[in-house]
């Protein structure tokens, strides 16, 4: 059975296009994005950098996530979760998923602001920088780091399927 795999990077990085392809390409493929487990809080929501309520709520998103891809697993599939994922929310994904992979996708800012203009963002300009800025601060103990600001979406597909296969 193949450890779930986990993709992270700032926004506009390719971690949902990347991750959704790769979960496609498998017999029997899941894909959780971790946001879409946030959003599930339709009342009360907060995100992440509004304080405490929203750093219980993004802790709350990641073991939901976890749970998910726990019972994917379980099952048979290969399962791919995406989330910007900070050194506090790592060791959730170390501890809930302790064979997980984790990836994280980096790329110069300039590049993600010209693939963010290419669909809808739902930060602020902002926020977006924010978490860019956070990103390239951090130095989260990740399994492997991968550039890819000149890879094509199916050569970054190829590569996240070779790193997976291999772990």
């Amino acid at each position: 059975m193949r450890a779930p795999l986990v993709l992270t990077g700032p926004p506009a990085v390719g971690k949902t296009s990347a991750g959704r392809r790769l979960a496609e390409s498998r017999p029997r493929g899941a894909y959780v994005d971790v946001d879409d487990v946030r959003q599930l809080v339709v009342a009360g929501g907060a995100a992440p950098w509004d304080g405490d309520e929203g750093v219980r709520q993004q802790e709350l998103g990641v073991r939901n996530a976890c749970q998910l891809a726990r019972r994917f697993t379980a099952e048979g599939f290969a399962t791919v979760l995406t989330d910007v994922v900070t050194p506090r929310t790592l060791t959730i994904y170390r501890a809930e998923l302790p064979r997980c992979l984790v990836v994280r996708l980096r790329v110069d800012v300039a590049e993600a602001r010209r693939r963010a203009a290419t669909r809808p963002v739902h930060l602020t300009a902002q926020e977006f920088a924010a978490l860019h800025a956070e990103d390239a601060a951090a130095e989260p103990a990740v399994d492997a780091e991968l550039d890819v600001t000149g890879l094509s979406l199916d050569d970054l597909v190829a590569e996240l399927s070779r790193r997976w296969a291999a772990a």
